[in-house]
């Protein structure tokens, strides 16, 4: 009997070296090392330079996305990604703070978790709140790609067509609707 594979869609970033490589090759290393018997890479974007959010609190970011094929369950890829966050040397002190790696599984298989009211809570959570609160279980989508260019512009890259299954937009119809000049500053490198 065949394994039953699933999609997901996995955002990076970093701006902090990791062991002496520069963020784009930490990101280039990390596409590699998440690649195993239960993880298949279906597709990567380019990488992208990203302003440091909040602006000013350190140096820029690369960004990019990876959509998988896997036989792992969400719970058990996103170990897999913590997994690899720690290879690079990942230290998780400061929510939203600088880092080596940042794997986020942004969306599995159209999967809302941990079910419609949980997920509202956490994307409807004012601004404040996210920056303190980190929420105790796996939530997906990730609750906050409506808001941001540095996820969405590499998304676009690979899937341009992927529908929130929660707000019902492409990737594309999302990106239309932030600032321009959020988008603007997610330059290629």
């Amino acid at each position: 009997m065949a394994e039953i594979r699933k999609t997901a869609l996995i955002a990076l970033g970093g701006n902090l070296p990791a062991d002496a490589d520069a963020p784009q090759i930490t990101l280039a290393k990390a596409v590699r090392a998440l690649q195993s018997q239960e993880v298949s890479l279906r597709s990567v974007s380019r990488f992208f330079q990203t302003p440091c959010f909040p602006a000013g609190a350190g140096p820029e970011y690369v960004n990019a996305a990876v959509a998988v094929d896997t036989t792992l369950s969400a719970g058990g890829l996103l170990e897999r990604l913590h997994q690899v966050e720690e290879q690079f040397a990942r230290v998780r002190e400061q929510r939203w703070g600088m880092r080596t790696l940042d794997l986020d599984l942004v969306d599995f298989d159209g999967a809302v978790l941990p079910d419609a009211a949980g997920y509202a809570r956490w994307q409807g959570l004012p601004l404040e709140s996210q920056m303190q609160e980190a929420p105790g279980q796996l939530i997906l989508p990730h609750p906050r790609i409506q808001d941001r260019a540095f996820v969405l512009v590499p998304l676009a890259d690979i899937a341009p067509r992927w529908r929130h299954p929660v707000l019902h937009k492409t990737v594309v119809e999302m990106l239309t609707e932030l600032p321009p000049q959020d988008v603007a500053e997610v330059t290629p490198l």
